[in-house]
C-alpha cells in the first residue's frame, strides 16, 4: 500500500518562505506525476504544480515566479519551495502522487494527509 508523508507547514509571515516536503513509501517501482494541490476554507482544492518523471512542470498562475516544485526519484519524495509567500496562499496543501507502479503491478493515486500553511499580514 502506497503512503505519503507530508512536512514543513506552518506559521510565517508575508514575504517569508517555507518548504514542504512528500516522501512516497511502500514497495514503489516508479511514480509518474507527483505534485501539491491546496484548499483554503470555503474553496475547492486547486491544483499548485506538478511534476513529471521526465520533469515536465506545471505551476497555477498565482504561484509562477514564487514556488518551485523538485522531486528526487531515488527518494520518493517531492519537494514545493514557498517564497514572497502572500496571505492568500494560506491553505491546507496536499500531496498527490498519480502513475504508481508497485512491484504487484499498478497501485491508485494517493493522497497525503495534508499540512497546513498559514501566511500572516
Amino acid at each position: 500500500q502506497v503512503q505519503l508523508v507530508e512536512s514543513g507547514g506552518g506559521l510565517v509571515q508575508a514575504g517569508g518562505s517555507l518548504r514542504l516536503s512528500c516522501a512516497a513509501s511502500g514497495s514503489i517501482f516508479n511514480i509518474g506525476t507527483m505534485g501539491w494541490y491546496r484548499q483554503a476554507p470555503g474553496k475547492q482544492r486547486e491544483l499548485v504544480a506538478t511534476i513529471t518523471s521526465v520533469g515536465t512542470i506545471k505551476y497555477a498562475d498565482s504561484v509562477k515566479g514564487r514556488f518551485t516544485i523538485s522531486r528526487d526519484n531515488a527518494k520518493g519524495t517531492v519537494y514545493l519551495q514557498m517564497n514572497s509567500l502572500k496571505p492568500e496562499d494560506t491553505a491546507v496543501y496536499y500531496c498527490n502522487i498519480k502513475g504508481v507502479r508497485v512491484l504487484t503491478g499498478s497501485a491508485p493515486d494517493a493522497w497525503g494527509q495534508g499540512t497546513q500553511v498559514t501566511v500572516s499580514s
